[in-house]
């Protein structure tokens, strides 16, 4: 299935373009950092997460619905809130997690939103041991130690990965690709700074599988480099690029076309729980295909060109 049969869109001639868009949107995504902050969830900033279980004792009553907890948690007050299902959801045993230092009046009001706004769930059951299951304090030193090791685990990722580029091709691919990498993982904290969404450990775990993702479609692009490299050796290393990215933009559009249909299945159907997770996603997909297709291979075509490390480059990448 080809969506582009014998393309030839200029992608190099226009590359300054698409540089002034990357660079506008990086600004912006800074300026949300350094403007609004990022919303470290509970996760990261400390507070308290507790599990309980609101299975009724009359049969009659029906199962409480994550939504219906919500509405009552968010309408007490509570700060930083995230809830979530522990197990099968007719068990109704929900994670909650909550911004705040006292630990003690948190819990005291927690108790008091049970008992009087969830009278159904909770009358006749001892509150303390059946209903609050757990109730732990996560420490802001706590938090902050994990917030390190999340930015450290992205670190590490993108690091490792100019490790791999340049081994399979050259260092200054390697670079580039991450400088590629580092672009759309910027901009979608960015996105998340300006809407004030929680960064928590889902959220790095949606970076972290955006930065696989994106790897592997600008690694698609490099290989088709490689080989234009050996079969076109007396044609300009402009050419060469440029002619190497359209042959695989079908499979590049069919990809991310596909994932992203279902990142925003996800989005619209998912549910709360999932919400920002899969719009985490939808945005690195895009970013990712952009950055793919209009920034990796021009990035590494302008640190080569009319310089020694294009022979260097192009000698050993016809070699490999």
């Amino acid at each position: 299935m080809r969506l582009f049969k014998n393309s030839n869109f200029p992608f190099v001639q226009h590359r300054k373009v698409f540089y002034v868009i990357s660079v506008i949107l990086l600004l912006v995504s800074v300026a949300g950092v350094i403007v609004k902050g990022l919303n470290w969830s509970t996760d990261f900033k400390g507070g308290v997460s507790t599990i309980v279980n609101l299975k009724a004792k009359d049969p009659a009553v029906e199962p409480l619905h994550i939504d219906q907890l919500r509405k009552v948690i968010n309408e007490a007050g509570f700060k930083d809130t995230e809830i979530q299902f522990i197990g099968a959801r007719e068990d109704c045993t929900f994670q909650i997690k909550m911004g705040g230092e006292d630990d003690k009046a948190i819990k005291e009001q927690l108790l008091k939103v049970l008992v009087k706004d969830l009278a159904d769930y909770t009358k006749n059951r001892d509150l303390d041991n059946e209903v609050i299951q757990e109730f732990n304090t996560v420490g802001a030193r706590a938090g902050m130690e994990m917030r390190n090791k999340a930015l450290m685990a992205v670190g590490i990722a993108l690091v490792l990965m100019v490790i791999y580029v340049g081994i399979r091709f050259e260092f200054t691919f390697g670079l580039m690709a991450i400088l590629a990498l580092f672009h759309d993982v910027m901009i979608i904290v960015g996105v998340f700074a300006w809407t004030g969404k929680e960064i928590t450990m889902t959220i790095i775990a949606a970076l972290l599988t955006i930065v696989g993702y994106s790897i592997n479609d600008t690694i698609v692009i490099f290989d088709r480099i490689r080989e234009d490299l050996k079969i076109y050796r007396k044609d300009d290393i402009p050419v060469i690029f440029n002619r190497s990215i359209n042959p695989t933009l079908s499979r590049t559009v069919i990809t991310a076309g596909t994932t992203l249909l279902t990142s925003l299945a996800l989005y619209f159907f998912g549910g709360p729980v999932i919400h920002d997770f899969a719009l985490a996603m939808s945005l690195g997909i895009l970013f990712g295909t952009y950055s793919s297709i209009f920034i990796a291979s021009n990035l590494v075509l302008d640190a080569i060109k009319g310089t020694k490390r294009e022979q260097r480059a192009v000698k050993q990448m016809t070699k490999k």
